[in-house]
């Protein structure tokens, strides 16, 4: 499996799967045609709208590439997160309430109106697996879960390869008892949001390193890891394959690229001095997700409820006001710990200087001393 994994691709680099409009076709077949594995987002997409682009990737690029999809959520449990918990357990529906009336000052700002909180909890999901097993692709990852075994295999059956994010070893071994050909092991560095299984706040500060995730996942399951988050280096990605790891998922370093459909002031804000940090947040939408800390998130990270994706159809008219008026204060930053690293590169020249970097430092290694001495 690990063979047909790395068989796809000249170079051990997938770019990550990012929603929101930012791995679009144009990235995605830049980075396959350069000897990566590019990825579609399939999340907060219609089924059509996934399949439309499948489509136009097929006709920029003849090269293998992915699909990512979210797997469903269910009900949202327990209490709030933040202040909101501190008077006790609150309904799910009554947290997005108050959250709601908290960000009443926001929509007044933007000029424009909150979301419905019950817009949908599925993305599509039944919908979207149609698409892909009626027009199958090389390889689907999910997202916030793991897929029934009987899905995994009418994927295998239609020729795809099947990768789940996990973000410890025992949801490893959830993705290996599915029956999937390899786990993405997303560090507590990666950008964007946490891919954990089950989300409740008491999980918000168990997340784990990328290095000893991956060799927490090696010795635990059998699967192929694909490792994901902070990653911006060739160095970097050495280092997790030296680890165990069979590949290396970036998506931050792919974000500033001409070809991804990250805002401007998003590519921007990775490199300027105005935001030097990052850090998780449910502001946005519920769920942890590691974004470039603005004031949004110091302002209304402490009192979001944990319920996804209520508060992500809450605060998309926001997100969207905040970027037409160009104000980087209040739009959903998404960033790996590495983003102060992010190069302006085309995206299949990122490609190919990070082979090179992974080829130096590999060289590197292998002229070092056995006893370790040298330089």
């Amino acid at each position: 499996m690990s063979l047909a994994l790395t068989g796809l691709l000249p170079y051990p680099i997938v770019q990550a799967p990012m929603a929101g409009g930012v791995s679009v076709p144009q990235l995605a077949a830049a980075v396959s045609d350069a000897g990566g594995l590019g990825f579609l987002a399939a999340g907060y997409k219609t089924a059509d709208g996934m399949y439309q682009e499948i489509k136009q990737l097929r006709g920029l690029t003849g090269r293998p590439f992915g699909v990512n999809v979210f797997l469903p959520q269910p009900e949202t449990p327990g209490a709030a997160a933040g202040a909101t918990a501190a008077a006790g357990t609150v309904p799910p529906s009554g947290a997005v309430d108050l959250y709601a009336h908290q960000l009443a000052g926001e929509a007044g700002w933007y000029d424009t109106e909150l979301g419905d909180p019950d817009s949908g909890r599925d993305d599509g999901y039944d919908a979207k697996l149609a698409v892909l097993l009626d027009n199958p692709v090389p390889v689907v990852s999910f997202h916030f879960g793991v897929p029934a075994p009987a899905v995994v295999d009418a994927l295998h059956r239609a020729g795809t390869l099947v990768l789940v994010t996990a973000t410890t070893a025992d949801e490893a071994v959830a993705v290996q008892r599915s029956g999937a050909d390899a786990v993405i092991a997303q560090g507590a560095e990666a950008g964007g949001h946490r891919g954990s299984h089950r989300d409740t706040p008491e999980t918000d500060g168990a997340a784990v390193g990328l290095l000893a995730l991956v060799a927490q996942v090696r010795e635990t399951v059998d699967l192929p890891v694909v490792a994901a988050g902070g990653i911006m280096r060739g160095s970097q990605i050495a280092a997790v394959l030296a680890a165990g790891a069979s590949a290396a998922q970036l998506g931050t370093a792919f974000l500033a690229t001409p070809e991804s459909g990250a805002h401007a002031l998003h590519k921007r804000a990775l490199t300027d001095p105005v935001f030097p940090r990052t850090e998780p947040t449910r502001a946005f939408s519920g769920r942890p997700a590691r974004g470039l800390v603005n004031r949004f998130v110091r302002e209304h990270g402490p009192y979001a409820p944990a319920a996804y994706p209520e508060v992500h159809h809450l605060t998309a008219p926001l997100r969207k006001a905040a970027a037409r008026a160009g104000d980087a204060q209040g739009m959903a930053l998404w960033a790996g710990q590495g983003h102060r690293m992010a190069r302006d590169l085309p995206a299949g020249r990122l490609v190919e200087v990070l082979a090179a970097e992974l080829d130096a430092a590999r060289r590197a290694l292998a002229a070092r001393p056995a006893g370790g001495e040298g330089r």
